[in-house]
């Protein structure tokens, strides 16, 4: 598989833009493009999938493990000409304290991929070089293939940048040029989501496609994909991983599991969707199908009913705090879910959803399924977790390890109820989360890629609840 990485010294040099226009920029040439993000941004793979025309995923080694890593990328490239990866922050960044876990270097290196460096030079000539040489330099079993030069002022400038690498025998394989017109709107969790703007977003992703294949050398970019390493790994499969769960860690001691190919009861499970709840990874829906459910999405903001047969409920992150008037009005839906969780039916709510059951969200009446009250603050939360289920619920059995990410702007008071959802043990140990009646909620986004039977489990109490 032909693959490319795409990585920065640091946030903010631009590696959405050129990452998203060279996805774009191949597609519009014919071929089909793999796209994929390092990390657990939701948001990003939204551009990713608009540009592409194929689902964007995720990449991340601390949620998910190095060994999945390569499995599921060609899980997602299957099929594909051409994989394209948006790495995290700066390129030897990763999970605080934790070297280079869950960066983009360590990721680049698990794919066995040439990395392209993407340097914001509005404000360096000459100096470009030493950076360059540093990022090069720094680690060997880091392969990087050449630099795009971003944000650049003028034909001078451009020329300035070049003579600087050719001294550093770095190849520059392309020059784009400041250009306000392919920004893309940003609020207090980063860009705003494809869903919320998408004839925007499509003439964003337009824009970033013809400056990129403008400035930048396509035919040697694709050359140097072209000469990836060879990657040994066998595809992710949801079927294959939830097969692979021990019985022991799936159903409390009274529940059976039937094998995942067993002709039982499909039962129906509801994901919440639209512009509100924007945040899943595409694996989830997966493991959901393989374990025997039959998902229906449906937009909160605009639907009074669940899906007709709604066995059990999705509810992940999303921007809930934006849209609270709205969903506050939505009263019909707000008790369905209420009578939902009456009947002690599986729920799994993931921060956006977290806010969804609370009693209020600043303000504004939500389902009232949680004891608990939800607003904005100025405090970011942010980074990844270390958990330990501390109940049993619709998740998960006591004592299941998942490694979860933060990332909100909101504050629930209390923070866990009488029966809380995790143990955190990271950054510093608290309790977190609600498990009551068939309610499973909590901040923690978490990839169920990398505990599958937490998905067999939800779709067994979907069916006998």
């Amino acid at each position: 598989m032909p693959r490319l990485v795409i990585a920065a010294p640091s946030s903010g040099s631009g590696k959405t833009t050129v990452a998203t226009g060279l996805m774009a920029a191949f597609a519009a040439r014919g071929l089909a493009v793999s796209p994929h993000k390092v990390g657990p941004d939701y948001i990003d793979p939204g551009y990713h999938s608009l540009a592409t025309g194929r689902v964007g995923r995720n990449l991340d080694a601390y949620l998910c493990g190095p060994e999945l890593v390569g499995p599921l990328f060609a899980h997602g490239a299957r099929g594909c000409d051409l994989a394209i990866v948006e790495g995290v922050m700066g390129m030897y960044d990763g999970a605080a304290g934790e070297g280079e876990l869950a960066s983009t270097a360590q990721v680049a290196k698990l794919l066995r991929a040439p990395v392209v460096l993407v340097v914001d030079a509005s404000s360096q000539s000459r100096s470009v070089a030493a950076l360059v040489h540093g990022f090069v330099s720094w680690d060997p079993e880091v392969r990087v293939g050449g630099v795009i030069l971003n944000k650049v002022a003028s034909d001078r400038h451009e020329e300035l940048l070049r003579d600087a690498l050719e001294s550093a025998g770095t190849p520059v394989l392309g020059v784009v040029r400041r250009a306000p017109r392919v920004d893309t709107p940003s609020r207090h969790l980063g860009l705003v989501p494809v869903a919320e703007r998408r004839a925007e977003a499509v003439d964003s992703v337009a824009a970033m496609a013809a400056q990129v294949a403008q400035g930048c050398d396509l035919e040697a970019l694709l050359a140097l994909a072209r000469g990836a390493g060879d990657l040994f790994c066998a595809q992710w499969d949801a079927a294959e991983a939830l097969r692979a769960v021990p019985a022991p860690a799936l159903d409390a001691p009274t529940l059976d599991a039937p094998a995942i190919d067993a002709p039982v009861r499909r039962p129906v499970v509801a994901v919440a969707g639209g512009s509100a709840f924007t945040f899943s990874y595409a694996e989830h829906a997966e493991l959901l199908t393989a374990a025997g459910a039959d998902v229906v999405p449906f937009d909160p903001l605009r639907e009074e009913h669940l899906p007709e047969g709604t066995a059990g409920l999705v509810v992940g992150g999303g921007f809930p705090e934006v849209y609270a008037a709205e969903l506050s009005a939505n009263e019909p839906l707000r008790k369905a879910v209420a009578a939902l969780v009456d009947q002690r039916a599986p729920v799994a709510a993931e921060c956006a959803g977290l806010l969804y059951l609370c009693r209020e969200l600043d303000g504004q009446p939500m389902c009232g399924v949680l004891d608990a009250t939800a607003r904005m603050s100025g405090r970011l939360t942010l980074g990844y977790r270390d958990a330990v289920a501390v109940s049993d619920s619709a998740l998960a059995v006591t004592g299941t390890r998942m490694r979860g990410h933060e990332f909100h702007r909101t504050v629930v008071e209390p923070g866990a109820g009488t029966t809380p959802a995790w143990g955190l043990r990271t950054p510093q140990r608290r309790l977190e989360g609600f498990v009551e009646r068939g309610v499973h909620a909590s901040y923690l986004h978490t990839h169920w890629a990398s505990e599958p039977g937490v998905v067999r489990r939800f779709v067994e109490r979907c069916r006998t609840s």
